[in-house]
Formats: C-alpha cells, structure tokens, sequence
C-alpha cells in the first residue's frame, strides 16, 4: 500500500467513527509547510496526518501530531509482525493498529512514573525495545529496510524506541509488573505450546522467549490502555485538498 492508500485508510476511520457515533472524532484540514526557498528547488516536507489531543497530553492547548512517514513506517512494522501479511504491503488493519499503539504510547509515556526512572534505565529499556522491534519485524535486516523505505532516521527510530520505553515503564511499575517475569513463568508459558519456540528446550530460548512474552503482554496492556483511554482522545484526520 503506497502512502496516499494510509490517508484514504485514515479517512475511512474518520467515516466510520463518525456514523458509529464514536466521541472525540473531527475532521480537518492539512497543516501548510513554509514555502521552499526557491522555487526552482522545491523540498517535499513530511506532512502531519493525525493531530490529537487528550488530558494526559496537556489536552487542546497542547496538540500531538503524526506524521506521514513515521505511521506508515509503524503499520510496515505491523504488516511484518503479522502472520497473514503479504511481503512488503500494509493493509487497513496495520494503519489502524499503528495508530492505536502510537497513541496508547504516547499517552502512558506522557504520564508519571514513581519512582522515576533514571536516565540510564530508560536507556536499557529503550535497547530492549529496539531488539523486541526487531523480533517483530522477524529481523533487524527487515526493520531497517522498513525505515528505509519510509526514510526513518536513526534519530527518528531512537525517539520511537525511547517512547515505547517510558510506556513500558509506567506499565510496570503504575498499573503490573511485566518486564521480569520469573524462570518459573516463562516456563510455563513455554510448555504451553502458544509460542514460537514450541518443542524446544527452555535453556536454548530462554532470552528469545522473555521478549517475546514481554513483548506480547506489553502489547495486550497497551490495547487494554486504549480501549479505556479512547472516549478521552479527540481526533483529527487532516487531509489534503
């Protein structure tokens, strides 16, 4: 799906939300760029798809904006975390679960966290968060090619893997612990058979599976989080006339 298929998709979630009545729904306008400095050399800029505003964010005074590139990049990692999908497309269902995430995300990591996490912590989480991305998309080589393609820099992709940390912090520690399940647990959830790394033995996974797990339960909150956090969160699709 090429980007202009990602504004259609965000057009129909306005439609859709509209008549189903959901709160916090409006339409608007694209946000305008500054003119290039010479006309001769035009310079394509990114443009803002979604502004929102919710309480936890400072609400309408202190709007949060999405960008084109980076959802698109966040349904592309949606795309290859999911089973289904076909190599190298996103479909309706990716853009919409990208921006669901990437609102619950923003939302947990705008909240406090007590004790606050020093610096170094959210460091670690922030590396955890990148090889746990990495696990999702079934390869570092497959997630930077997925940054590639929506041009994603290093800068860029380290801000979403700080933001994903904070949120996975205040999961932890305000709402369940979930980031250091037990040896005893993981094992479990290995004998189950619900994972991946069925039929192999807990001391070769061990470190493959704790992030999946984590992973997976993380993943479970943030949809949890949504789900109740959503009649507080006003959207607005901004499209291109």
């Amino acid at each position: 799906m090429r980007r202009s298929g990602l504004l259609m998709t965000l057009t129909a979630l306005l439609a859709s939300a509209r008549l189903a009545g959901a709160p916090g729904v409006a339409r608007g306008q694209e946000a305008k760029g500054a003119p290039p400095s010479a006309p001769s050399a035009p310079v394509r800029l990114d443009r803002v798809v979604v502004r929102w505003h919710a309480p936890e964010t400072g609400g309408v005074r202190r709007p949060q904006f999405i960008f084109e590139r980076e959802l698109a990049f966040e349904a592309r990692v949606e795309a290859l975390a999911d089973p289904d999908a076909e190599p190298g497309l996103y479909r309706d269902r990716h853009i919409r679960a990208a921006l669901d995430h990437h609102i619950a995300e923003t939302l947990l990591a705008s909240l406090p966290i007590s004790p606050a996490p020093t610096s170094t912590e959210v460091a670690q989480r922030a590396e955890a968060a990148r090889i746990s991305l990495e696990q999702r998309a079934r390869g570092r080589a497959r997630l930077l090619a997925a940054a590639a393609a929506e041009g994603i820099s290093s800068d860029e992709l380290d801000a979403l893997l700080r933001r994903q940390a904070r949120a996975s912090l205040y999961l932890d520690r305000m709402v369940t612990p979930m980031l250091e399940p037990s040896d005893f647990e993981l094992r479990l959830v290995l004998r189950s058979g619900a994972t991946p790394f069925k039929g192999q033995r807990y001391e070769d996974v061990a470190p493959a599976l704790k992030r999946w797990y984590v992973g997976q339960r993380l993943s479970q909150a943030l949809i949890t989080y949504y789900q109740n956090a959503r009649a507080r969160v006003t959207l607005t699709i901004l499209r291109a006339d």
